[in-house]
């Protein structure tokens, strides 16, 4: 695929603002959760583990992904940083997108089962979950390394493995499987928000959780699932031929994936006020702000840093 000059300065500018805007989206979700102490919460742990894997797309990703765009597909940074690259796009990605499939979890069992479900007021556990969805993740990296599914480093294309067996495997568990459970947790948590219409205060609690799960689906599945068909069908379309599929689809369809890394902390911080509020702050540098907020988030903190069941409905 061949670029005049101005079609790269307006590619690469575009793409260098989304880089930027990703950045800039998923560093204010860390601050705000680390600053707000209301936010603090093992609940929101998952949020933080998410804005740490779509910053690390944003940052030992894009870049290179801009650079190979530019120059027409090429990739200019050898074979040994061809494995890496890879290594660290598919294991960031995937641990985004599976850190997505647990929260829809943690938002059904906290919904449907709030005295039985201990893992939100739980530290540890929650670190634990997120340290399985990480090891998951680099798990489908190894392959390459280990001898079985190669990845393709021929005539200045980098791609991953085109092995069939591996790309089964590694787009059932980074995608498909997840896609399945939170496809579940929507329906589950949108029955259940049908059915508790006797008790009004917990029903305003499913439906909320209801419609931004469903947000959050939905713009996944827009993002994602494109490019998740067309590498699950490439190997056994193109074979070994990597060229089969037209380069300017492929980086496409990439591009809407890494999109989502870009939309999640404003999907979040759209039904969450505390977070909306906070980036607010942020943005203004109104650093006084943040701090009232601290003392106000005290008074209504009880003890252990539980919160009321006011501040629950509010901001959950």
């Amino acid at each position: 695929l061949t670029l005049s000059i101005q079609q790269k300065i307006i590619i690469g500018v575009m793409l260098a603002i989304i880089t930027a805007v990703t950045v800039m989206g998923n560093t204010l979700v860390v601050i705000a959760v680390c600053v707000v102490k209301k936010l603090r919460q093992p609940s929101n742990y998952l949020l933080v583990s998410l804005a740490v894997a779509d910053l690390s797309v944003a940052i030992v990703v894009m870049p290179f992904v801009i650079v190979t765009d530019l120059t027409g597909g090429k990739w200019l940074f050898g074979e040994v940083f061809c494995n890496i690259f890879i290594s660290m796009d598919v294991m960031c990605c995937t641990a985004s997108i599976m850190t997505l499939c647990v929260i829809s979890v943690d938002r059904y069992l906290g919904i449907t089962r709030p005295l039985t479900y201990p893992a939100r007021q739980n530290g540890q556990l929650m670190a634990k979950m997120i340290v399985g969805v990480w090891l998951v993740s680099a798990s489908i990296t190894l392959p390459p390394f280990c001898g079985w599914a190669k990845n393709v480093h021929t005539a200045g294309v980098c791609l991953i493995s085109q092995d069939f067996g591996y790309t089964i495997y590694s787009t059932a568990v980074a995608f498909y499987i997840p896609m399945l459970v939170m496809l579940v947790m929507y329906y589950k948590i949108f029955r259940a928000a049908r059915k508790s219409g006797e008790c009004a205060a917990l029903s305003r609690l499913e439906q909320k959780a209801a419609t931004t799960l469903g947000v959050i689906v939905g713009v996944f599945a827009v993002c994602w699932l494109p490019f998740f068909i067309l590498s699950t069908a490439r190997p056994f379309i193109c074979g070994v031929e990597c060229s089969c599929v037209p380069i300017w689809l492929e980086r496409t369809l990439l591009w809407l994936g890494y999109a989502n890394s870009l939309m999640n902390p404003f999907i979040y911080a759209f039904f969450n006020r505390d977070l909306r509020s906070t980036y607010r702050d942020l943005l203004r540098c109104r650093y006084r702000n943040i701090n009232r907020r601290l003392s106000t988030d005290r008074m209504g903190v009880t003890v252990g840093g539980s919160l009321s069941p006011l501040q629950r409905h509010r901001g959950a």
